[in-house]
């Protein structure tokens, strides 16, 4: 069942909390990821996981779930001899069990369902550098028919996340312009520029002029980086997502994480000041500091320190 409120609706009378990392909790479940589907593979082979994945996360305070199409792709599932009927099954499928969950509280819960970078369909870290070679139009094409088939399952709205440059970012937003759908757009970063080294306000300002974009911001990102990209981001477009990694670092020749964890729930703090309405986690933030991070929304918004 659809919340009775559209995110939109939602945002403009307060803050609303994202999900935490899929790949880490369907891990943390005991599942291998280790393919080049990486949590797509398991829409196929196992999606109860994916559904207890989401319902670990709206237990912890979640409102919004965002589906696991990330790496799900026609063209991937074509690769895994998936025929492209049953890979629009998939797609459809990722929204019906991120819905399915949110149907497990009594609160409010939206569908965003995923689309993820070009780079991601590559599985070799390309989204965290973009510039992958191909024009605006190579990369609408690319994007249009996963789009098309995610909209078809009725999600509240589209993630356009971890997007790594402008380029990718005016494909995308091209590629959604015919379905009328709320969309994010959200950029993945380092320091005050894109991966592929734009500088941010360029880039959140690309988002002006396209009455379907309900928030710009970043994720996939070092929390550190996140606290100046919000302010960026309000100053340039308005309401602003942010759902950083846990500050680890992925290598993706090992396909391995290294370092520590500097994801703190207290920051949401100064993002909400900032003018953060959509916060949340990226990879290897869990459903623990999911909940602290709705508790410390909690005590911020019903305090009055917003």
């Amino acid at each position: 069942m659809r919340p009775a409120r559209p995110l939109s609706a939602a945002l403009a009378e307060g803050v609303v909390v994202l999900d935490g990392g899929l790949s880490n909790q369907l891990e943390a479940q005991g599942c291998d990821l280790s393919d080049e589907l990486w949590s797509a593979r398991l829409l196929a082979d196992d999606p109860r996981e994916i559904e207890a994945a989401h319902a670990a996360y709206v237990r912890a305070g979640a409102q919004v779930l965002i589906t696991s199409s990330y790496q799900a792709t026609f063209e991937g599932f074509e690769r895994r001899g998936v025929a492209r009927e049953e890979a629009a099954g998939l797609l459809a499928r990722s929204v019906e069990l991120a819905r399915t969950a949110g149907e497990s509280v009594p609160h409010e819960v939206w569908v965003a369902a995923s689309v993820g970078p070009y780079g991601a369909m590559l599985a070799d870290g390309s989204e965290y550098r973009g510039r992958y070679g191909l024009t605006v139009r190579e990369l609408e094409r690319f994007h249009r028919p996963r789009i098309e088939a995610l909209v078809a399952a009725g999600p509240d709205v589209l993630a356009l996340e971890t997007v790594p440059d402008m380029d990718e970012a005016e494909a995308l937003l091209r590629a959604v312009d015919a379905y009328g759908l709320p969309v994010w757009l959200s950029y993945t970063i380092t320091g005050e520029r894109t991966r592929a080294g734009q500088e941010l306000t360029a880039a959140f300002a690309l988002a002006a002029g396209h009455d379907q974009v309900i928030a710009v911001g970043v994720n996939c990102c070092d929390p550190r980086d996140a606290d100046r990209a919000v302010e960026l981001a309000a100053a340039t477009a308005g309401p602003v997502v942010v759902y950083p990694n846990s500050g680890e670092r992925w290598n993706a020749e090992e396909r391995g994480w290294r370092g520590g964890s500097t994801y703190d729930p207290g920051r949401v703090r100064d993002w909400l000041a900032s003018g953060a309405r959509l916060v949340g986690g990226c990879c290897r933030v869990g459903p623990g500091p999911i909940a602290g991070l709705a508790r410390a929304v909690t005590e911020v918004t019903e305090g009055g320190g917003r």
